[in-house]
C-alpha cells in the first residue's frame, strides 16, 4: 500500500508512522506550510515532500484539486493526516473515501473540533484520549476506528494533558494505519470492517 502523510507542523504523529516501519510504504510526505518541520523528518527518512500552499489558491477548491493531483502522481493508496491544519472540501474527502484517515485528540464523538484539552478540563472529565477515524465531509464525524484513554489528573493543565494524549496517538496511529495495510481493517459501502466483520464500535487501547 502506497502512503501520503499530509502534515502542518512539526509531525510527531509522521515520526511515529515511520519509526513503525508499516508494511505499507510512506511513499510521500505533502504539506501547506514549506516550514512544517515534519518535512525535515521525511527528508531524513529519504521519503519525497511536496509543498501546496494554500496561499497559493484562489479558494479551497483549487486548493484541494492541487493536493489531489500530487496524490494521484504519487499513485497513492492511503491519506494519513497528521496535524493538517486544514478543513477538507467535501468533493476532495469523496475522492478518498474510506481512503482517508484522522487522528482526534478526544474520545469522539466528544470535543469535536479544537481545544479539546482545554474544554475537557472545563468540564471536569475524568477521561480523555485519541481517536483515529476515517475521514467524511462533516468534521471530525467519520466513523471512528480506534481509542485509547487516560484518566485526567486533578493538577492536568491543557500542557499535560497534551503530552500524555500524544503519547497515546504515537501508539495507536500506527497500528490502525498496519490493519488498513494488512487488510484487516477494510472499508466498504460506508462502513468499516475489521477482520471482515462490521466494526460496530471504536476498538479500545488499554489506558495507560
Amino acid at each position: 500500500m502506497r502512503i501520503a502523510v499530509l502534515v502542518s507542523g512539526n509531525g510527531s504523529n509522521l515520526q511515529a508512522l515511520i519509526d513503525a516501519n508499516l508494511s505499507g510504504q510512506i511513499i510521500g510526505v505533502l504539506s501547506n506550510k514549506a516550514d512544517a518541520y515534519a518535512l525535515e523528518r521525511a527528508k531524513q527518512a529519504n521519503i519525497a515532500t511536496a509543498v501546496v500552499s494554500h496561499k497559493d489558491f484562489p479558494n479551497r477548491e483549487s486548493f484541494d484539486e492541487a493536493m489531489h493531483q500530487q496524490l494521484l502522481a504519487w499513485q497513492i493508496d492511503l491519506v494519513i493526516l497528521a496535524g493538517f491544519m486544514r478543513i477538507l472540501t467535501p468533493s476532495f474527502v469523496s475522492q478518498w473515501q474510506g481512503k482517508m484517515l484522522n487522528i482526534h485528540p478526544s474520545l469522539l464523538p466528544y470535543y469535536k473540533g479544537v481545544n479539546t484539552h482545554q474544554r475537557v478540563l472545563n468540564t471536569g472529565d475524568r477521561f480523555h484520549g485519541c481517536t483515529v477515524h476515517f475521514v467524511t465531509a462533516e468534521l471530525d464525524a467519520g466513523q471512528s476506528i480506534a481509542q485509547s484513554a487516560i484518566e485526567v489528573h486533578l493538577n492536568d493543565t491543557v500542557e499535560t494533558l497534551a503530552q500524555r494524549v500524544h503519547k497515546l496517538e504515537h501508539f495507536i496511529y500506527p497500528q490502525v494505519a498496519e490493519w488498513l495495510c494488512n487488510g484487516q481493517l477494510t472499508w466498504r459501502d460506508g462502513q468499516a470492517f475489521f477482520n471482515q466483520k462490521p466494526l460496530e464500535q471504536p476498538i479500545q487501547f488499554a489506558q495507560f
